[in-house]
Formats: structure tokens, sequence, C-alpha cells
């Protein structure tokens, strides 16, 4: 079984999935620690709610980005956890979490990287009128939704879509891929190949 530290900023649907994808028997997995970047966050209700303990950071703290990564960092070491799943964590982690979980701190996108970096992928491809966009989870790295790709999963842009229906048809994606992903890694499944630099399923 591995240990989960979940960052998110927002309504934590992705902490959710992971919790139900748990309960069902489906993921070999336990979050150890929910951080939220914001204290209202309907994320912290939905650990609090599965018994989770959380830290919450304050708007102080969180805008001195070296300490609070540090402080994330070192909430997530005294956790034991194994790997750090940002779940609408929206900010880049920066080398404090980076160092202290290498290659263990897994981001998931709404868009099929490279396209739609940023903190809009889903708008962005809905307004460049891309016909098919998706999800990637990948591993976070020093550098903005570039890291080493883990999955991808397509999601058809349909003729009457809304931006708002077709967040709630990726959101539905990454709910069934994100749990699938971290089973990979709890079943070790998920290699970094240093000559390639890219991700090898075994």
């Amino acid at each position: 079984m591995i240990k989960l530290g979940v960052l998110l900023s927002g309504s934590g649907s992705n902490l959710q999935a992971i919790i139900d994808a748990i309960a069902a028997g489906n993921l070999d997995a336990s979050v150890a620690l929910v951080v939220s970047s914001r204290p209202d966050a309907y994320g912290l209700k939905r650990a609090q709610a599965a018994g989770i303990p959380t830290v919450a950071l304050s708007r102080e703290v969180y805008n001195n980005q070296a300490a609070a990564d540090e402080l994330i960092a070192n909430e997530l070491n005294r956790a034991n956890v194994n790997y750090v799943v940002m779940a609408g964590y929206m900010r880049k982690v920066t080398a404090p979490i980076l160092n202290m979980f290498p290659n263990r701190v897994i981001n998931i996108h709404p868009a099929l990287l490279p396209s739609f970096a940023g903190a809009h992928g889903i708008s962005d491809a809905w307004e460049y009128g891309v016909k098919v966009t998706g999800v990637t989870i990948h591993l976070a790295n020093a550098e903005y939704d570039k890291g080493p790709i883990i999955a991808q999963e397509p999601v058809i842009i349909l003729e009457d879509d809304t931006t708002e229906t077709l967040e709630e048809r990726i959101h539905a994606v990454e709910h069934e891929l994100y749990p699938k992903v971290l089973q990979w890694f709890a079943n070790d499944k998920v290699h970094l190949n240093e000559k390639t630099g890219k991700i090898d399923i075994l």
C-alpha cells in the first residue's frame, strides 16, 4: 500500500475520486494528508469527512512561495507520504517539494500536453477550436506542465459543447484515470527511463 499526500486548491473532486476508489478496493493506497492552498477550499471538507488530516495555508504563508513549499514538504514528510498527488492545485511546486520527493510528485492536467498547458487548459482548447482534447497525468518537475507523461486519455469536443459541458466530461475522465494511474504506482509499474527521460509502464 502506498501513502498519498494530496495538494488541492478547490472543490477536491479528484480527491473524492481517490477516496472512493480506495473505499471500493480499487486503489491500494491511503491518503495520509491533504494540503490546501486556500483555507476555504471545499476539498478540505471532503478530507475531513473521510477522516483525513488536513493543512490549510493562510494567504500570508502562501504568498511566500519558498516558505510555503518548505512548510508543505515538511508536513508531507512528517506524514510519511510516498507520493505527492496534485489534484487541482493551482500553483507550480518548487524545489523544497520536488527535492523531498524526487520523481514522486504527480500532476493531472485537463488537456493533452504539451498542448494547452497552463491554468486554463479546458477553455483554451475549446476556444482554439480543436476537435479532440483530453486529460494528461505526468510527473511534475521544475518546468510548469512539462514533466514526463505517464498517461493520457482523449476527449472529443462535440459540436454542441460549451466550456461547461466539456469541463464536466473532462472531469469524469479525470475521476476514472487518476485512481487507475495511482494503482499503477501501487503496483510499481511506473518507471522513469533515465536514458530517454520518458515514462515506461511495465
